[in-house]
């Protein structure tokens, strides 16, 4: 299980599940909640938030390997991976945020990582249910009713407040358990 001092929750599901939908949604409905919300996705494509012309972009393309862009509004941080037949794993990304002005991280993508996890489904893809190979499933989130009887927790995938109480639940479970933990001592 990978190891962060804040509640750690993910969306997995096949491409086209909606899970970029659903993230749009979710994340103004937990902010009402005062949640300072990081999110990480996972791309599986080269992608570029530099454009031909701007200063980074030809700092890059000049030889540096990681370029910062930072103003009063924002920071923008580009690390260029040399060996590009890995992929990135959950962990690097997460070293980059600042765990102290945050409260939860949401990440999209990253199935394959040992991560607490939503899974998300949409039965007209005809995909297979994941969480029956992956123990860090929480919670599943269906559009249709399910006749498995062994899933975790099971959701509506069209009612994102009812994903966003889940998930409010998580946090709250989180906090308890790191204070008994810490109570312990």
């Amino acid at each position: 299980m990978i190891g962060f001092p804040l509640p750690l929750i993910g969306l997995c599901a096949y491409s086209g599940t909606g899970k970029t939908t659903l993230m749009r949604q979710l994340i103004p409905l937990l902010k009402k909640h005062r949640l300072h919300i990081a999110v990480i996705k996972h791309a599986h494509h080269n992608f570029d938030i530099d454009h031909p012309g701007k200063d980074s972009y030809e700092f890059r393309r000049a030889g540096a390997e990681q370029v910062a862009v930072a103003s009063n509004k924002r920071i923008a941080w580009i690390k260029e991976y040399r060996d590009q037949n890995n992929e990135p794993v959950l962990a690097d990304a997460l070293t980059i945020l600042d765990s102290n002005l945050l409260d939860l991280v949401i990440v999209e993508g990253f199935k394959r990582e040992a991560f607490p996890k939503i899974e998300l489904h949409r039965s007209c893809l005809g995909k297979p249910l994941l969480y029956k190979n992956d123990k860090n499933i929480i919670a599943l989130a269906s559009d249709t009713a399910l006749t498995e009887t062994d899933t975790p927790p099971l959701l509506d995938l069209n009612k994102a407040d009812e994903i966003a109480q889940f998930i409010l639940n998580y946090i709250k479970n989180y906090h308890q358990q790191i204070s008994l933990q810490t109570a312990k001592g």
